[in-house]
Protein backbone atom coordinates (compact mmCIF):
# COMPACT_ATOMS: atom_id res chain seq x y z
CA UNK A 1 0.00 0.00 0.00
CA UNK A 2 2.61 2.47 0.74
CA UNK A 3 4.71 1.75 -2.68
CA UNK A 4 1.03 2.80 -3.99
CA UNK A 5 1.48 5.96 -2.19
CA UNK A 6 4.72 6.53 -3.60
CA UNK A 7 3.59 5.63 -7.09
CA UNK A 8 1.34 8.31 -6.84
CA UNK A 9 3.23 10.99 -5.42
CA UNK A 10 6.08 10.64 -8.16
CA UNK A 11 4.19 10.62 -10.55
CA UNK A 12 2.39 13.88 -10.12
CA UNK A 13 5.60 15.16 -9.03
CA UNK A 14 7.15 14.58 -12.84
CA UNK A 15 4.69 17.60 -14.30
CA UNK A 16 4.80 19.73 -10.90
CA UNK A 17 8.28 20.71 -10.47
CA UNK A 18 9.81 22.02 -7.44
CA UNK A 19 5.95 21.43 -5.10
CA UNK A 20 6.56 18.37 -3.64
CA UNK A 21 5.56 19.41 -0.18
CA UNK A 22 2.27 20.73 -2.42
CA UNK A 23 1.81 17.03 -4.01
CA UNK A 24 2.12 15.34 -0.79
CA UNK A 25 -0.57 17.08 0.54
CA UNK A 26 -2.94 16.55 -2.68
CA UNK A 27 -2.07 13.30 -2.13
CA UNK A 28 -3.27 13.20 1.66
CA UNK A 29 -5.99 15.07 0.90
CA UNK A 30 -7.37 11.72 -1.31
CA UNK A 31 -6.58 9.43 0.61
CA UNK A 32 -8.54 10.89 2.96
CA UNK A 33 -11.40 11.48 1.35
CA UNK A 34 -11.46 14.93 1.25
CA UNK A 35 -12.35 17.75 -1.32
CA UNK A 36 -9.57 19.91 -2.34
CA UNK A 37 -9.93 23.92 -3.44
CA UNK A 38 -6.85 25.57 -4.67
CA UNK A 39 -6.56 28.86 -4.92
CA UNK A 40 -3.78 31.05 -6.76
CA UNK A 41 -2.89 33.89 -9.01
CA UNK A 42 -3.21 32.54 -12.84
CA UNK A 43 -0.54 30.34 -14.37
CA UNK A 44 1.33 28.57 -11.13
CA UNK A 45 0.17 25.48 -12.64
CA UNK A 46 -3.86 25.10 -10.49
CA UNK A 47 -5.04 22.88 -13.38
CA UNK A 48 -1.92 21.41 -14.17
CA UNK A 49 -1.42 19.98 -10.35
CA UNK A 50 -5.38 18.44 -10.56
CA UNK A 51 -5.22 17.07 -13.54
CA UNK A 52 -1.73 15.31 -12.76
CA UNK A 53 -3.95 13.68 -9.59
CA UNK A 54 -6.64 12.87 -12.31
CA UNK A 55 -4.42 10.80 -14.50
CA UNK A 56 -2.34 9.17 -12.01
CA UNK A 57 -5.68 6.82 -10.81
CA UNK A 58 -7.57 4.64 -12.95
CA UNK A 59 -10.73 6.20 -12.64
CA UNK A 60 -13.38 8.24 -14.23
CA UNK A 61 -12.25 11.95 -14.73
CA UNK A 62 -14.47 15.07 -15.52
CA UNK A 63 -13.25 18.54 -15.76
CA UNK A 64 -15.72 21.37 -15.78
CA UNK A 65 -14.99 24.63 -16.79
CA UNK A 66 -17.19 26.64 -14.76
CA UNK A 67 -18.16 29.90 -16.36
CA UNK A 68 -20.75 32.85 -15.52
CA UNK A 69 -23.56 31.27 -17.70
CA UNK A 70 -23.40 27.79 -16.14
CA UNK A 71 -26.20 26.55 -14.52
CA UNK A 72 -27.07 24.04 -12.12
CA UNK A 73 -28.41 21.32 -14.95
CA UNK A 74 -25.02 21.39 -16.26
CA UNK A 75 -23.42 20.08 -13.77
CA UNK A 76 -26.13 17.66 -12.36
CA UNK A 77 -27.37 16.87 -15.56
CA UNK A 78 -30.80 16.99 -17.16
CA UNK A 79 -34.15 14.93 -18.55
CA UNK A 80 -34.24 14.25 -21.59
CA UNK A 81 -37.00 12.80 -23.76
CA UNK A 82 -36.48 9.92 -25.60
CA UNK A 83 -38.57 9.75 -29.07
CA UNK A 84 -37.90 6.20 -29.02
CA UNK A 85 -39.29 4.99 -26.08
CA UNK A 86 -41.65 7.50 -25.40
CA UNK A 87 -40.18 8.29 -22.07
CA UNK A 88 -37.91 10.94 -20.40
CA UNK A 89 -34.41 9.68 -19.60
CA UNK A 90 -31.99 11.05 -16.98
CA UNK A 91 -28.28 12.26 -19.06
CA UNK A 92 -25.82 12.31 -16.21
CA UNK A 93 -23.47 15.42 -15.68
CA UNK A 94 -19.88 15.37 -15.11
CA UNK A 95 -20.39 15.64 -11.27
CA UNK A 96 -21.04 11.43 -11.68
CA UNK A 97 -17.37 11.12 -12.02
CA UNK A 98 -14.99 9.45 -10.03
CA UNK A 99 -12.67 12.68 -9.99
CA UNK A 100 -14.06 15.78 -10.64
CA UNK A 101 -12.17 18.81 -11.70
CA UNK A 102 -13.99 22.39 -11.27
CA UNK A 103 -11.90 24.62 -12.56
CA UNK A 104 -12.27 28.46 -11.62
CA UNK A 105 -14.83 27.35 -9.06
CA UNK A 106 -15.12 31.26 -8.26
CA UNK A 107 -16.04 32.66 -11.77
CA UNK A 108 -19.53 31.08 -11.94
CA UNK A 109 -22.54 32.52 -9.81
CA UNK A 110 -23.93 30.97 -6.14
CA UNK A 111 -26.62 28.97 -7.37
CA UNK A 112 -24.52 26.90 -9.73
CA UNK A 113 -21.78 26.54 -6.96
CA UNK A 114 -24.38 25.28 -4.50
CA UNK A 115 -25.14 22.74 -7.11
CA UNK A 116 -22.21 21.09 -6.21
CA UNK A 117 -22.84 21.44 -2.03
CA UNK A 118 -24.71 18.05 -1.95
CA UNK A 119 -22.56 15.90 -3.92
CA UNK A 120 -19.49 17.10 -1.73
CA UNK A 121 -21.35 16.92 1.66
CA UNK A 122 -23.30 13.86 0.94
CA UNK A 123 -22.03 11.99 -1.94
CA UNK A 124 -25.68 11.95 -3.58
CA UNK A 125 -27.05 14.01 -6.34
CA UNK A 126 -31.24 14.98 -6.24
CA UNK A 127 -32.50 15.61 -9.38
CA UNK A 128 -36.61 15.51 -10.13
CA UNK A 129 -37.64 14.19 -6.83
CA UNK A 130 -34.71 11.32 -7.34
CA UNK A 131 -31.72 11.02 -5.00
CA UNK A 132 -28.65 9.20 -6.86
CA UNK A 133 -25.58 7.83 -5.05
CA UNK A 134 -22.03 8.87 -6.53
CA UNK A 135 -20.01 5.80 -7.01
CA UNK A 136 -16.32 5.88 -4.78
CA UNK A 137 -14.35 7.56 -5.17
CA UNK A 138 -15.45 10.73 -5.13
CA UNK A 139 -13.50 13.69 -5.11
CA UNK A 140 -13.72 17.45 -6.17
CA UNK A 141 -10.66 19.67 -6.95
CA UNK A 142 -11.54 23.20 -7.52
CA UNK A 143 -9.37 25.57 -8.46
CA UNK A 144 -9.95 29.63 -7.95
CA UNK A 145 -8.35 32.73 -8.67
CA UNK A 146 -7.92 35.35 -5.27
CA UNK A 147 -11.43 36.15 -4.24
CA UNK A 148 -10.32 40.47 -5.63
CA UNK A 149 -10.05 39.15 -8.93
CA UNK A 150 -12.19 40.84 -11.43
CA UNK A 151 -15.40 38.32 -12.63
CA UNK A 152 -14.93 36.45 -9.50
CA UNK A 153 -17.59 35.46 -6.75
CA UNK A 154 -16.77 34.46 -3.31
CA UNK A 155 -17.10 31.33 -2.09
CA UNK A 156 -20.03 31.10 0.65
CA UNK A 157 -18.62 29.85 4.14
CA UNK A 158 -20.71 27.07 4.25
CA UNK A 159 -19.49 25.72 0.43
CA UNK A 160 -16.08 26.66 1.68
CA UNK A 161 -16.68 24.07 5.05
CA UNK A 162 -16.88 21.32 2.53
CA UNK A 163 -13.40 21.37 1.35
CA UNK A 164 -11.13 19.39 3.16
CA UNK A 165 -7.64 21.55 2.07
CA UNK A 166 -7.20 24.65 0.95
CA UNK A 167 -4.21 25.07 -0.41
CA UNK A 168 -1.59 27.59 -2.90
CA UNK A 169 1.10 26.79 -5.08
CA UNK A 170 3.12 29.63 -4.92
CA UNK A 171 5.99 30.78 -7.58
CA UNK A 172 8.04 27.96 -7.76
CA UNK A 173 11.91 28.08 -7.19
CA UNK A 174 14.50 30.00 -9.83
CA UNK A 175 15.86 26.75 -10.24
CA UNK A 176 12.74 24.72 -11.08
CA UNK A 177 11.20 27.48 -12.88
CA UNK A 178 13.78 27.20 -15.45
CA UNK A 179 13.64 23.45 -15.92
CA UNK A 180 10.20 23.68 -16.26
CA UNK A 181 11.39 26.59 -19.55
CA UNK A 182 13.58 24.16 -20.75
CA UNK A 183 11.02 20.90 -20.64
CA UNK A 184 7.80 22.58 -21.67
CA UNK A 185 7.84 24.21 -24.89
CA UNK A 186 8.03 21.27 -26.92
CA UNK A 187 5.01 19.11 -25.04
CA UNK A 188 4.08 19.00 -21.70
CA UNK A 189 5.25 15.90 -19.88
CA UNK A 190 1.16 15.93 -18.39
CA UNK A 191 0.02 14.26 -21.78
CA UNK A 192 2.28 11.15 -21.31
CA UNK A 193 0.87 10.41 -17.44
CA UNK A 194 -0.94 7.35 -16.85
CA UNK A 195 -2.58 5.59 -13.71
CA UNK A 196 -0.06 4.50 -11.55
CA UNK A 197 -2.94 3.38 -9.12
CA UNK A 198 -6.09 0.94 -9.87
CA UNK A 199 -9.75 2.48 -8.23
CA UNK A 200 -9.59 -0.52 -6.20
CA UNK A 201 -6.35 0.03 -4.85
CA UNK A 202 -7.31 3.36 -3.83
CA UNK A 203 -10.75 2.39 -2.47
CA UNK A 204 -7.95 0.04 -0.19
CA UNK A 205 -5.80 2.84 0.87
CA UNK A 206 -8.66 5.06 1.45
CA UNK A 207 -9.80 2.25 3.88
CA UNK A 208 -6.43 1.38 5.45
CA UNK A 209 -6.14 5.23 6.86
CA UNK A 210 -9.82 4.81 7.82
CA UNK A 211 -8.23 2.10 10.28
CA UNK A 212 -5.25 4.20 11.30
CA UNK A 213 -5.28 4.62 15.67
CA UNK A 214 -5.56 8.04 16.91
CA UNK A 215 -5.81 8.06 20.50
CA UNK A 216 -8.44 9.51 23.11
CA UNK A 217 -5.12 12.35 24.32
CA UNK A 218 -4.67 12.81 20.40
CA UNK A 219 -7.88 13.40 19.68
CA UNK A 220 -8.66 15.65 23.12
CA UNK A 221 -5.74 17.74 21.48
CA UNK A 222 -8.15 18.14 18.74
CA UNK A 223 -10.77 19.03 20.38
CA UNK A 224 -8.95 21.20 22.58
CA UNK A 225 -7.74 23.02 20.01
CA UNK A 226 -11.14 23.86 17.75
CA UNK A 227 -12.34 24.93 21.79
CA UNK A 228 -10.03 27.95 21.98
CA UNK A 229 -10.85 29.12 18.38
CA UNK A 230 -14.05 29.46 19.25
CA UNK A 231 -13.25 31.50 22.24
CA UNK A 232 -10.51 33.67 20.31
CA UNK A 233 -11.42 37.12 20.61
CA UNK A 234 -10.08 37.93 17.01
CA UNK A 235 -12.19 34.83 15.10
CA UNK A 236 -15.81 35.90 14.95
CA UNK A 237 -16.15 32.08 13.94
CA UNK A 238 -13.94 29.28 15.20
CA UNK A 239 -13.68 25.62 14.21
CA UNK A 240 -16.81 23.72 13.98
CA UNK A 241 -17.11 20.02 14.58
CA UNK A 242 -17.02 19.23 10.94
CA UNK A 243 -13.85 21.36 11.03
CA UNK A 244 -12.55 19.17 14.10
CA UNK A 245 -13.70 15.61 12.12
CA UNK A 246 -11.88 16.82 9.06
CA UNK A 247 -8.46 17.46 11.11
CA UNK A 248 -8.20 14.23 12.57
CA UNK A 249 -9.25 13.06 9.71
CA UNK A 250 -6.49 14.32 7.83
CA UNK A 251 -3.86 13.68 10.36
CA UNK A 252 -5.02 9.88 10.61
CA UNK A 253 -4.23 10.15 6.55
CA UNK A 254 -1.09 12.20 6.80
CA UNK A 255 0.21 9.45 9.72
CA UNK A 256 -0.47 6.83 7.06
CA UNK A 257 1.23 8.60 4.27
CA UNK A 258 4.07 9.16 6.35
CA UNK A 259 4.19 5.25 7.74
CA UNK A 260 2.68 4.80 10.56
CA UNK A 261 -0.37 3.29 11.97
CA UNK A 262 -1.11 5.44 14.22
CA UNK A 263 -1.48 9.48 14.54
CA UNK A 264 1.15 11.53 16.81
CA UNK A 265 0.55 15.81 17.30
CA UNK A 266 2.52 16.92 14.62
CA UNK A 267 0.44 15.04 12.33
CA UNK A 268 -2.47 17.45 13.67
CA UNK A 269 -0.21 20.57 13.99
CA UNK A 270 1.07 20.20 10.20
CA UNK A 271 -2.79 19.87 9.28
CA UNK A 272 -3.95 23.17 11.14
CA UNK A 273 -3.42 25.78 8.11
CA UNK A 274 -4.53 23.50 5.04
CA UNK A 275 -7.73 22.10 6.63
CA UNK A 276 -8.57 25.43 9.51
CA UNK A 277 -7.40 27.84 7.92
CA UNK A 278 -10.65 28.60 5.41
CA UNK A 279 -13.39 27.16 8.33
CA UNK A 280 -12.42 30.25 10.82
CA UNK A 281 -13.70 33.90 10.43
CA UNK A 282 -11.21 36.78 11.47
CA UNK A 283 -12.84 39.90 12.63
CA UNK A 284 -10.37 41.68 10.60
CA UNK A 285 -9.55 41.88 6.52
CA UNK A 286 -12.06 38.81 5.50
CA UNK A 287 -9.90 36.66 3.05
CA UNK A 288 -6.54 37.80 4.69
CA UNK A 289 -5.08 34.06 4.62
CA UNK A 290 -2.02 35.55 6.50
CA UNK A 291 -3.47 36.88 9.17
CA UNK A 292 -5.96 34.06 9.83
CA UNK A 293 -2.61 31.42 9.82
CA UNK A 294 -0.87 33.71 12.60
CA UNK A 295 -4.27 33.89 14.36
CA UNK A 296 -4.66 29.93 14.18
CA UNK A 297 -0.69 29.64 15.15
CA UNK A 298 -1.22 31.61 18.44
CA UNK A 299 -4.36 29.70 19.55
CA UNK A 300 -2.10 26.62 19.14
CA UNK A 301 0.68 27.90 21.18
CA UNK A 302 -2.06 27.82 24.40
CA UNK A 303 -3.26 24.40 23.51
CA UNK A 304 -0.87 22.23 25.80
CA UNK A 305 -0.05 19.27 23.29
CA UNK A 306 -0.25 15.65 24.14
CA UNK A 307 3.16 14.04 25.37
Amino acid sequence: MHEAVTRLRENIGKVLFGKQDVVDRVVCCLLARGHLLIEDVPGVGKTVLATALARSVACSFARIQLTPDLLPSDVLGVEIYDKNSGVFVFKKGPIFANIVLADEINRTPPRTQAALLEAMSEGTVSVDGRTLTLDPPFMVIATQNPFDFEGTYALPENQLDRFLMRLSIGYPPSDEEARVLDVRPANSPLHTLGPVVSREQLIELQDRVDRVNIARPILDYVVAFAGATRRESKLLHGLSPRGSLSLAQAARATAFFRGREYVIPEDVIDNIGPVCAHRVITRGVPGDEHETGRILQSVLETVASPA
